[in-house]
């Protein structure tokens, strides 16, 4: 099952057709480190329950989306994107361009903001750094310098804000079946730790776990995704989350089906009534289309709220 984040399309959050996986080779997500150690760690703090999250948030969209992507002949990928978000209409262009050990992510969109990602790896044996800012707002730079080991990884990532610099620290020691990670944020300015989170996943071939202790230790949250058979074309998917202050637990259950080489879909329902499911289907090859849906079982007269997305690659 493939569960990486596409920040430019909406792909197929599942086993996907092979037309798909050529698509996604022009996303970040996809930017292999040419480190053979980075992949054979336990893998970033931020890897600990994305599988879960990601089963039961990626793709359960409410709005109308429609991207174009396509790919020069200097190795250039260009993505036009439009989103509208009720009354609400946003646009944007992003240029990817991979050369050699760097990769170059440009974003312009309607409301004149440019984004701009810098990605290099190997500046130091085993390190991938990450420089980001955002046009007109000088105070968005920050930059992550990520560390990787067979057993352990590291990152360091700094907000370059001159009024109140941040820094965020992440740690994971481990293997890829299991791993212990810790977070914390710091605030230079005020000398007080904004965040201190723990978490640990369990991998296994069929069965993936993660328990998280968050918010100062006023959240436990744990989650777990599990493969219903062999092709993992089928998967369930469930997380529990409990607020010590106030003693309130919410826990939502989900599900994917691979139909087809074509089509698959997904369903979630949490304790309080709310119930969503997505259909994705390859109209033909490199294209996607994404219908998502989601309303209140405990209040049937209401509208539910519908979402579209077409993904397109000529």
């Amino acid at each position: 099952m493939r569960l990486r984040e596409n920040p430019h399309s909406l792909f197929i959050t599942g086993p996907p057709p092979h037309a798909i996986h050529r698509l996604r080779a022009l996303s970040h997500s996809s930017f292999s480190l040419s480190i053979a150690s980075m992949s054979k760690g336990p893998g970033l703090y931020s890897d600990i329950g994305k599988k879960a999250k990601d089963l039961l948030t990626k793709d359960y969209i409410s709005d109308q989306k429609f991207s174009v992507s396509t790919c020069s002949d200097t190795g250039v990928a260009i993505t036009s994107t439009a989103v509208k978000k009720g009354e609400l209409s946003i646009s944007d262009v992003a240029a990817q361009y991979k050369y050699k050990n760097t990769l170059i992510d440009v974003k312009l969109d309607t409301e004149s903001n440019i984004s701009t990602t810098l990605t290099i790896t190997d500046i130091v044996p085993s390190t991938k750094t990450i420089a980001s800012f955002k046009l007109p707002d000088y105070n968005s730079g920050k930059l992550e310098v990520q560390y990787f080991h067979h057993h352990a990884t590291f990152t360091t990532a700094v907000a370059l804000n001159q009024q109140s610099p941040a820094v965020d620290l992440t740690a994971t020691v481990g293997t890829p079946k299991i791993a212990f990670g810790a977070e914390a944020g710091y605030k230079t300015a005020s000398g007080e730790f904004t965040k201190y989170n723990v978490g640990i996943s369990v991998t296994k071939p069929d069965t993936y776990a993660a328990i998280f202790l968050t918010d100062r230790g006023d959240i436990v949250r744990a989650s777990f995704v599990h493969h219903l058979d062999r092709l993992k074309k089928s998967a369930a998917v469930g997380e529990i989350t409990r607020k010590f202050s106030k003693n309130v637990n919410t826990f939502t259950v989900g599900g994917l089906y691979a139909v087809d080489n074509l089509t698959v879909v997904k369903a979630k329902l949490n304790n309080q009534g709310t119930l969503g499911a997505v259909l994705q289907h390859e109209l033909f090859p490199k294209s996607v289309l994404t219908v998502s849906t989601e309303f209140d079982t405990k209040a049937l007269d209401q509208t539910p709220r519908f979402g579209l997305a077409l993904a397109l690659k000529p």
